[in-house]
C-alpha cells in the first residue's frame, strides 16, 4: 500500500503583516461587504464577540462620547476665566476709585472677601511710605518693623511670592487685626515693589490647605503689581498735598 503523505504544517499569517497589508489596501473591502458583516471581534464591554461592524459604531459612539466631554470642560475653562477676569476687572477698578493709602486697602479688603472669597488680609508698608501721612496706617494696613519684617522674609523663602501654611503665632504677628484661628490657617504672600523700598501683602483664610504650596500664584503677583504702583503713587500724592 502507498504509504499516506503527513499533511503539511499549517501555515499562519503573521497579525502585523496583515495589519500592515490592509492598512496599504484600504480599497479591499470594496465589493466584500458581505465578509464584514461575517467578521468578528471581541466585545469591548461584555465576554463574547460582535460584528465588526457593530464594534465600529461602538467606538465612533465612544469617540463622540469623549469630544463631548473635552468640548464641555473647555467651556468650564472658558466661563471660569470669563468669572476670573470679570471679579478682577471689578477689583481693580475698585482700588483704582481709592483717594489714599488706606482707602486702597479697604477697598482691596471688600473686593477680595466679596469677590473671592478671601476675608483676611494684611498690606505692610515700609516707614519710608507713611512718615508724611497725617495719620498713621489703619488695618488692614500696617508698618513695617524689624519684628515682622524677617518673619515675611523667611516665609518668602528667596521668591516673589508662595502659598504656605501659617501658624497661629505667625497669624497673631503678621494679621493682627484678624481673628486669630485655633489651628493657624494658610496664605498666600507676595512683595510689594514700593520705589526703592519693598512691601508685603499676605491673603489668608482659616483653612490650611485653602492655599496649597502647589497652587499657582500669578494671580497674586499681578495684584501685589497693580498694589505697588498705586500705593507709590498715591504716596506722592499726599507729600505734595
Amino acid at each position: 500500500m502507498p504509504r499516506a503523505q503527513a499533511p503539511e504544517p499549517r501555515q499562519t499569517l503573521d497579525p502585523d503583516r496583515v495589519a500592515q497589508w490592509l492598512a496599504r489596501h484600504p480599497d479591499f473591502f470594496v465589493g466584500r461587504e458581505g465578509l464584514l458583516q461575517q467578521l468578528k471581534v471581541p466585545h469591548p464591554e461584555a465576554q463574547g464577540v460582535t460584528s465588526l461592524l457593530e464594534r465600529l459604531v461602538h467606538d465612533l459612539r465612544q469617540r463622540a462620547e469623549t469630544a463631548e466631554e473635552r468640548l464641555e470642560h473647555l467651556l468650564d475653562s472658558a466661563r471660569h476665566n470669563e468669572a476670573q477676569y470679570r471679579r478682577t476687572r471689578e477689583l481693580v477698578l475698585a482700588l483704582l476709585e481709592a483717594e489714599d493709602n488706606d482707602a486702597l486697602a479697604q477697598a482691596l479688603s471688600t473686593q477680595l472677601a466679596e469677590r473671592f472669597q478671601t476675608p483676611s488680609l494684611a498690606l505692610w508698608c515700609p516707614d519710608t511710605l507713611t512718615d508724611h501721612e497725617p495719620h498713621p496706617p489703619q488695618p488692614p494696613r500696617h508698618v513695617l518693623d524689624n519684628a515682622v519684617l524677617p518673619r515675611l522674609a523667611a516665609l518668602l523663602d528667596g521668591r516673589t511670592s508662595r502659598c504656605t501654611r501659617i501658624s497661629v503665632s505667625d497669624w497673631k504677628r503678621l494679621l493682627p487685626h484678624t481673628t486669630v484661628p485655633e489651628q493657624g490657617g494658610s496664605c498666600v504672600i507676595t512683595r510689594l515693589a514700593l520705589s526703592e523700598s519693598s512691601g508685603y501683602l499676605i491673603l489668608a483664610n482659616t483653612d490650611p490647605e485653602h492655599f496649597r504650596a502647589s497652587m499657582d500664584t500669578l494671580f497674586t503677583e499681578y495684584l501685589g503689581e497693580v498694589l505697588g504702583r498705586l500705593m507709590v503713587r498715591l504716596g506722592r500724592q499726599t507729600h505734595d498735598g
